[in-house]
């Protein structure tokens, strides 16, 4: 076990360190102080948002962000909360309270740490790109409906988890609408778009934040105007570290919350590993997988006994880190440090940021969120395509998450099964066969083409992945042949790999074969395939000698078993 413990896990901060110099240092200095001050306002919006007080979601960022850095596999990740996990927790507390979350978020890391250490942090990035999109695309959707009440100032009762059920309150609602607040969510949304035009290095998010928060003051102080809510008339946001918080485990609780785990804990891996991969693709540098399962697994395990909620690598975060120069984890680590400053010593002037510029922001994430385009463009694609991005889509938006990546996931899989049985194809051949675009010709002579085959042998070719499907094309082929053969040869050299479903299957067939007083002969297996075989009683029914590396080894086979049983009669 310390062997593959090892191997799993190697953080990148001890492997960066060892070439670390006073440069790099300065980069990461920078870096950090910016991305520290970028996450506050983040932070505390996706707290909000996912229906649980603004400092957990500045807990998260901080304790969260400190570890993925010191333990992860990445050179500049930066975790923290992120409007991925807004649904998915809001659903939680709103069904299963605060507690219920904190427990949810424990075993999400306890499944990622696992998947860190069995090495699944490579098989994580074989998730359907029309799941992703799809829950991603029904995410952003459900942030963006989540966003209206604070955004247009509207007076609502308490707003339903339902997605319909929302908007039939916002419409009836409408005629509450604050134009005051309205139009301070609109001029956060424009100095979010227009920054990039003028910065690309310190984000809109942050701009908006700072200039909106004191336009909002001074109009408050100068001009009588009100209504325009902020954090501290809704939050009392403290400026001290969290209290450690007792957790109480059960198994009942498991057992009802593990559905919602199973759903933090993937998201969170595919998120992270997305981000790590695009941050790659930037620097040129390569993380490792494994390790980053592992180290946002100990964050989740960690955080909510702190109050936090769950925590994932941050793209945009991330990108901020790297367009300000920073190159190791030490800059996620100042990041961390910045944010705890900040939340002791300026922590009471949060209470000012109006809660519709906190609004416009994540309106802003929203739309970055929802792929549109991509969106667009699989929907013109294949019809298995389709159903796979908008079943997801719809259930994440209709239901939850954790029905939509589940259904979504089935669907799938019947897909890839579909087309593994459509691409894998079962040949019949009597009398010759046809060598002229084949490597196993022995032969020199370009006219040795064709490969005579005796009276009683017939050639059955599977060119494909074995699976559970092939047995039925075989049965097809079969009832096609009237003619009784006395020798069934089976090329497999076109068979890459053959699964436990197909190995059943195949037994079955040289069972039924054998009853018949048909002599089986499996022509051209591969290594990895005879493997297989050989740990099933196939080689015991057919018999070792009938299993041929090529065909002329195989019809030679043929022959001599046709000998042995002239020579009976």
């Amino acid at each position: 076990m310390r062997i593959n413990f090892l191997s799993s896990f190697k953080p990148t901060l001890f492997q960066t360190l060892k070439t670390y110099n006073k440069e790099k240092f300065m980069a990461d200095l920078m870096s950090g102080l910016i991305v520290g001050v970028v996450a506050l306002p983040l932070a505390i919006a996706f707290g909000i948002a996912s229906g649980v007080t603004p400092e957990k979601g500045i807990y998260t960022a901080i304790i969260a962000g400190f570890i993925i850095s010191f333990l992860g596999g990445s050179t500049v990740q930066i975790g923290g909360p992120t409007g991925a996990f807004i649904v998915i927790v809001y659903g939680i507390v709103e069904q299963y309270g605060v507690q219920g979350l904190a427990i949810a978020t424990i075993m999400a890391g306890l499944m990622l740490v696992l998947m860190g250490f069995m090495k699944l942090g490579s098989i994580i990035k074989y998730v359907p790109y029309p799941i992703i999109v799809g829950f991603t695309s029904g995410i952003a959707l459900t942030i963006f409906s989540t966003q209206i009440k604070d955004f247009f100032g509207l007076t609502t009762p308490k707003l339903p988890s339902g997605f319909i059920e929302k908007w039939i309150i916002y419409f009836q609602s409408f005629n509450s609408l604050n134009l005051w607040v309205a139009l301070i969510a609109i001029i956060s949304v424009a100095i979010i778009i227009i920054t990039p035009k003028f910065s690309r290095k310190i984000p809109g998010s942050l701009i908006s934040i700072i200039a909106v928060t004191i336009g909002v003051y001074f109009l408050n102080k100068y001009t009588g105007i009100s209504g325009i809510e902020t954090i501290g008339d809704r939050y009392n946001i403290q400026s001290q570290l969290p209290d450690i918080k007792q957790i109480p485990l059960s198994l009942e609780s498991i057992r009802i919350l593990f559905p919602s785990a199973f759903t933090i804990a993937i998201l969170c891996a595919i998120e992270s590993l997305l981000s790590a991969t695009v941050a790659d693709g930037v620097t040129g540098a390569k993380h490792n997988s494994n390790s980053e399962l592992i180290a946002q697994g100990v964050a989740n395990i960690i955080t909510p006994f702190f109050g936090g909620i769950p925590a994932t690598g941050a793209i945009a975060r991330t990108m901020t880190n790297i367009n300000n120069g920073g190159r190791t984890p030490v800059a996620g680590i100042i990041h961390a440090i910045v944010l705890l400053l900040i939340v002791l010593f300026l922590g009471d002037l949060t209470r000012h940021i109006p809660m519709a510029c906190l609004a416009g922001i994540l309106v802003v994430v929203a739309y970055n969120m929802s792929e549109w385009r991509t969106f667009v463009s699989l929907v013109k694609q294949s019809a298995a395509t389709r159903a796979i991005l908008l079943t997801t889509f719809l259930l994440t938006v209709i239901f939850d998450l954790t029905i939509a990546i589940a259904v979504g996931l089935v669907l799938a899989i019947f897909a890839f099964f579909k087309r593994v049985n459509e691409s894998t194809e079962v040949s019949h051949s009597t009398g010759h066969l046809d060598l002229s675009d084949e490597s196993e010709i022995q032969s020199t002579v370009k006219d040795d083409e064709y490969l005579q085959l005796p009276e009683s042998v017939e050639v059955y070719e599977i060119s494909g992945p074995f699976f559970f499907g092939v047995a039925n094309k075989f049965d097809e082929k079969m009832r096609l042949s009237r003619k009784h053969h006395d020798i069934r040869i089976i090329r497999m050299r076109k068979v890459p790999f053959i699964d436990s479903t197909g190995l059943n299957n195949l037994e079955i067939l040289c069972r039924n074969s054998k009853k018949e007083k048909i002599q089986v002969i499996l022509s051209g297996v591969n290594s990895a395939v005879r493997e297989k075989i050989e740990r099933s009683e196939i080689t015991q029914l057919i018999g070792e000698e009938n299993i041929c590396s090529n065909i002329h080894l195989a019809v030679k086979r043929a022959e001599e078993i046709e000998a042995i049983t002239k020579r009976k009669f």
